[in-house]
């Protein structure tokens, strides 16, 4: 054992608790005096009866932490208060993890979701979304079958009640509001964050208004098919080759890159098998997102999709008893819907639309949502018309000059300066009547009928409440060749007018034509947050195939321009 010198023991360092002082004489100390070596044993390094008989004495005859260098009383107290709050704080801290562990317990209950709309369940606030009723709810959970619950909403949704529930800038008016349209929006703002594929929907019908031109903010860098839906409802004889060009060349131009483009309809399956294909092909083990814009027909194409799936792919088969709501009602969906639909690996979800505030469907009535919604086929309505009606008087030689043409409620076109050969034909919902009055007779015309001839807004209560046609648009649509359509002026929301400068039905000579000006001048009126757009027509009907001019492509453009399939 090495020797210890007194000064060693008189520094602030204390022994460690395992040496035993043997010799120590406090009365013969003399601090002043030649330091007198000490000899120190480790209690741990020898037992008793290896020891010399006298330290076997020492060591009995005074007792254990005697000394000098023994801790004392004070020393004692300070470890023992020391020892307890390291106790109480380990104490706390255990219970801070059974806390967090309950508390992720309990969001991982309540994040179950009704199968129809994504929203949580709940059984307390029966007008919201996801109430279902306690005594349903408990037998769920107690089964494991929490997943298999229609909340009440939806139940009411699928029997053609129109119940919005989101609010705010892009939401509806008329209902109750439980969440907002950017609250929707901030759901889906994980996915630029995650490797997905993005299958993003688009309505041929409001294909500006629906578009979502800043995808990317949502979707990120990942991959995307573009699905057109509703291609049933074009006019009867549209050819789909010069349609899905036209499709093609509006994405080229917008300088969104997609993997491919489909033309697909969910009522009657058309292109959903090459859709179904594509998703295999390209899926690669991720998750696959259906995103789009609110009421852009999400639900109905899942459930397609699931259907023409099912073919081949038993879970597919199986993920089709519970599939998402389908309701004419913007915003039916209101939270992330994960449906087991592959085998190989990943997951289907339905998305909540994103709402956009300048959409018709954003300003009217809840209850006018249907008449918005085109249930058949489209077929234009064009103005000059023929005598049949009786408004062929109206229009002389100077054709559409000087009069309005209202769309309903919602929209007033005022022919400023046109061809008198000029022709606009309406392709929207077939419940929107059209009239057309004198310029000078518009605004009291409008006044006088808004909520009656004019409608949406339906009745003379919501007409009080309508705060009118806010923006005017002065547009100036100029032509090259007479014998295609100018350009379409699209309305967000609701659909499209075609403006032709000359009708060959209406008849006039080349030569005459060609000595005329090649500029239109109309005005557009609409409520204040919907967007107009002036666009290249869109090829439909039989007369489209017949314009419908394919532009030359360089190699490299045909390497990089997406492909298009039905």
């Amino acid at each position: 054992m090495a020797l210890k010198t007194l000064s060693t023991f008189l520094s602030p360092l204390s022994l460690p608790k395992h040496y035993t002082l043997s010799i120590f004489n406090p009365v013969s100390l003399n601090i002043y005096r030649k330091s007198t070596p000490l000899s120190c044993k480790s209690t741990h390094s020898h037992s008793p009866s290896q020891l010399p008989l006298s330290d076997t004495k020492l060591l009995s005859s005074e007792p254990e932490g005697t000394g000098a260098a023994s801790p004392t009383r004070g020393d004692r107290f300070l470890e023992r208060q020391q020892a307890d709050e390291a106790a109480k704080l380990l104490i706390k801290e255990i219970k801070k993890t059974k806390k967090k562990t309950k508390k992720v317990l309990k969001v991982n209950t309540a994040t179950a979701c009704c199968y129809g709309c994504g929203a949580p369940l709940q059984t307390s606030e029966v007008d919201a979304p996801g109430y279902v009723d306690m005594g349903t709810y408990e037998l769920k959970k107690k089964h494991h079958q929490l997943r298999t619950i229609l909340c009440g909403r939806c139940r009411l949704l699928s029997h053609g009640h129109m119940i919005t529930a989101v609010g705010g800038n892009g939401g509806y008016s008329g209902g109750k509001q439980f969440v907002s349209a950017d609250e929707l929006r901030e759901k889906l703002s994980h996915l630029r964050h995650e490797k997905a594929l993005i299958v993003k929907l688009v309505d041929i019908v409001d294909f500006n208004g629906s578009f979502l031109s800043r995808v990317r903010d949502l979707a990120g860098a990942n991959p995307i098919i573009l699905v057109v839906t509703k291609v049933d409802l074009l006019p009867k004889g549209t050819d789909f080759n010069c349609v899905g060009d036209w499709v093609v060349e509006a994405i080229t131009k917008k300088k969104l890159n997609v993997l491919s483009v489909h033309l697909t309809s969910s009522k009657s399956l058309v292109g959903i098998a090459g859709v179904a294909s594509e998703i295999q092909k390209e899926k690669k083990g991720r998750d696959v997102y259906i995103l789009g814009s609110a009421n852009v027909g999400k639900s109905a194409f899942i459930s397609a999709l699931l259907k023409m799936m099912a073919q081949r792919d038993p879970a597919a088969a199986a993920a089709q008893k519970y599939k998402p709501i389908q309701s004419a009602v913007p915003g039916t969906t209101l939270g992330p819907i994960q449906i087991d639909a592959f085998l190989g690996g990943g997951k289907l979800y339905d998305t909540p639309g994103v709402h956009l505030h300048h959409r018709q469907a954003a300003v009217v009535h809840s209850e006018d949502l249907p008449i918005l919604a085109p249930q058949s086929r489209l077929r234009g309505q064009s103005f000059p018309v023929s005598s049949k009606n009786g408004m062929a008087g109206k229009f002389n030689s100077n054709g559409l000059n000087g009069f309005s043409i209202f769309w309903g409620g919602l929209v007033r076109i005022d022919v400023l300066k046109v061809l008198p050969e000029t022709c606009l034909t309406f392709y929207g919902p077939k419940k929107l009547p059209i009239h057309a009055v004198p310029t000078h007779e518009a605004d009291e015309f409008y006044k006088k009928e808004l909520g009656v001839l004019l409608t949406p807004p339906t009745g003379k209560d919501r007409a009080g409440e309508w705060r009118g046609l806010e923006t005017v648009q002065q547009l100036q649509i100029n032509f090259e060749d007479a014998e295609r359509p100018a350009s379409d002026v699209a309305i967000s929301g609701l659909g499209w007018i075609t403006i032709e400068p000359r009708r060959e039905s209406l008849g006039i000579s080349e030569s005459n034509f060609a000595e005329r000006t090649k500029e239109l001048h109309i005005a557009v009126h609409v409520p204040k947050p919907v967007e107009i757009f002036v666009r290249p027509s869109i090829p439909v009907g039989k007369a489209g195939a017949e314009w419908y001019q394919y532009r030359e492509l360089t190699e490299k453009e045909e390497e990089i321009r997406p492909k298009w399939y039905f």
